[in-house]
């Protein structure tokens, strides 16, 4: 009998061919609409602080009622992630919704890892691929109620609290950005009497006839805060994508998660935990 490859036709890889068609016909969903719809992602890392006591908090959420494969992969990015300043720790977990209440039960959880970064700012990238172990998500039958979602977390570590940068101050009058302009401004040092050169705080005073006397100009004197200062939150986007794929595809997935990150120091620091407190509506 010939080898495979070697007759023509080749009917063996034709086999193979017709054989992988009919598996993605029946992976093929039934369309919903005359176009496909995915939905868009903001790249853009956002600023999270902490959250109800620093509990988990997701930063996105997939549904994944219906997923074929058990095995799934997810990106996210990140910013302002800086050693013992803006430390983070991320997670993927996936939660029931049961459709007689609002709040979401956590069924199951990947390993904790802690994004150190570095000392200056970075935008990193991380990725994770994980085996979600959803009991119907990916093999759902009518007998269960409930929707299904992957959600990627995080939240602040307890040793290393959110450190937000000193503002900026400069020593002026001020005044409120919707107030006009008072009437009579004064100088900050006065020349007059025994007085003179006298730095004079609170309501704008001016000396005269021999004291300080109130002409009643709203202004005051102090160290005003200039804007833009870093609030000390670090940033991370929700996911750029949640894709189920199979083993051989994904063959590094594992129920602990294998995460990989580019940005900084990361490192594994507890195995998951689906009692750990988590923002739960």
């Amino acid at each position: 009998m010939a080898r495979p490859g070697t007759t023509e036709p080749d009917l063996v890889g034709d086999l193979r061919t017709i054989k992988a068609r009919l598996e993605a016909l029946e992976r093929k969903p039934v369309p919903q609409a005359t176009f496909d719809q995915y939905p868009a992602v903001e790249w853009a890392a956002t600023g999270r602080p902490r959250v109800s006591g620093n509990v988990w908090t997701s930063c996105s959420m997939a549904n994944v009622t219906g997923l074929k494969y058990d095995r799934v992969e997810l990106k996210y990015i990140t910013d302002w992630i800086l050693k013992g300043r803006s430390e983070a720790e991320v997670r993927v977990a996936a939660f029931r919704h049961s459709s007689t209440s609002q709040f979401k039960e956590c069924i199951s959880a990947s390993s904790v890892t802690r994004l150190v970064g570095g000392t200056s700012r970075v935008v990193g990238v991380g990725k994770v691929r994980w085996i979600h172990g959803i009991q119907f998500g990916w093999d759902y039958t009518d007998a269960d109620d409930a929707i299904y979602t992957i959600e990627l977390q995080h939240r602040n570590p307890d040793d290393c609290p959110q450190a937000p940068d000193p503002s900026t101050q400069v020593f002026a009058p001020n005044k409120k950005s919707d107030k006009a302009a008072p009437s009579g401004f004064g100088q900050i040092f006065f020349n007059d009497g025994a007085n003179a050169g006298q730095w004079i705080w609170g309501n704008m005073l001016k000396y005269v006839n021999g004291k300080w006397s109130d002409d009643g100009t709203p202004a005051s004197y102090g160290w005003n805060n200039i804007p833009g200062a870093w609030e000390g939150s670090y940033n991370i986007s929700n996911m750029h994508y949640c894709v189920g794929l199979p083993q051989d595809r994904l063959p590094s997935a594992t129920t602990e998660g294998w995460h990989w990150y580019v940005g900084g120091e990361a490192k594994f620091v507890r195995a998951g935990n689906i009692n750990e407190p988590t923002f739960s509506v």
